[in-house]
């Protein structure tokens, strides 16, 4: 094992760190939802935000994890502070000679994977945002820039906790303290804003996700009146578990990436395109009558067929139009299965719902 060495500026990272008075402080939402929301783009069990002390990292947030704090000498955070404007990707801990003999390697948590994206506070590196697993794992360089992202988060939290202490020093100099609470306002906004965008959107594919089609879907089902005007398209790659296993995950997400570029493409404007869980996306298509919504279908199914990627490439398609008032729940049923007919039926073709 190899000891994180001491940044040459760590006086002054100390006391950028120790200027938050955040350290042995209650767990707070905020951070638990940063860190829950990098865990699931990132496709892991466990992970924390870390503060790392002179000595210790402590945990802010952790998941997974039954301790509060680790010595800094075995802590992989202590390590991806320094290098501050980058991630720090370890896809097996114990092929790694910094890590492979490290006690959270050989016992709990039994690290294999760790990725960590160091929090700038105060313009140093006082901790990360990480992720990290029990089994190795890759991170793809959209999961890499969302665990960027997800750290400026926790900065952005940082400075707000900071701006509310000094506020209260400030209250009775009132229009000062107006000035500044209208200032941590828009921060917290544009925070949720970019948290709400996090949390709409897939980060491999780049399109929105099923929390984001369902909103989608429910407002559609609200504005249309007429029976015929509203069609779902279910949409899942056939075979895609053979793919991952002939060819490796990273290629199984170069299919979906791709994949989704089409759909983007092929679906038309008017459509809201989204990746719906593992390889399964949707369609949410306006269409006049079921002979133009099996008609945009076939032709979705065509082009992810065309595509070059080296190797056959289907999809089966379940489509179901929207029936007098029927519910958007009641119109994903039909839809899935029409999807589960079309597999049955041979898969690569499209299924309409019956009535």
């Amino acid at each position: 094992m190899i000891p994180p060495k001491k940044p040459d500026n760590e006086i002054a990272r100390l006391a950028a760190l120790h200027s938050y008075d955040i350290l042995d402080t209650l767990p707070e939402q905020s951070y638990d939802d940063l860190l829950r929301i990098a865990a699931g783009i990132c496709r892991t069990p466990m992970g924390a935000v870390t503060l790392v002390d002179d000595s210790r990292q402590w945990f802010k947030a952790r998941l997974g994890v039954a301790v509060e704090e680790t010595p800094r000498d075995v802590a992989f955070c202590g390590h991806a502070i320094l290098v501050p404007d980058e991630v720090m990707v370890v896809p097996d801990a114990r092929s790694d000679a910094r890590f492979h003999d490290n006690p959270l390697v050989s016992g709990d948590p039994r690290i294999r994977f760790y990725a960590g994206a160091p929090v700038i506070a105060g313009g140093e590196a006082v901790g990360t945002m990480c992720v990290f697993d029990d089994v190795p794992h890759e991170l793809s360089q959209a999961e890499r820039e969302a665990l960027q992202s997800l750290a400026r988060q926790v900065s952005v939290l940082l400075d707000a906790r900071r701006h509310a202490r000094i506020l209260g020093h400030h209250l009775r100099e009132r229009d000062w303290y107006e000035q500044q609470l209208l200032q941590y306002q828009a921060q917290l906004e544009a925070h949720n804003a970019d948290l709400a965008e996090l949390s709409r959107t897939d980060a491999l594919t780049g399109l929105p996700n099923r929390r984001a089609f369902d909103a989608a879907l429910q407002a559609a089902t609200g504005r249309t009146g007429d029976a015929g005007g509203l069609a779902v398209a279910l949409i899942d790659i056939d075979h895609f578990k053979t793919i991952n296993d002939l060819h490796g995950h990273p290629v199984g997400d170069q299919v979906l990436a791709a994949v989704a570029q089409v759909l983007r493409a092929s679906a038309g404007s008017a459509a809201t395109v989204a990746r719906y869980g593992g390889e399964e996306f949707a369609l949410l298509l306006h269409v006049t009558d079921a002979g133009a919504a099996e008609l945009q279908a076939q032709y979705v199914r065509e082009a992810v067929q065309n595509l070059p990627i080296g190797f056959p490439v289907t999809v089966s398609i379940g489509l179901a139009l929207r029936r007098g008032d029927a519910t958007p729940a009641a119109l994903l049923d039909r839809a899935d299965r029409a999807l589960y007919a079309a597999k049955r039926g041979g898969r690569n073709r499209v299924e309409l719902a019956g009535e």
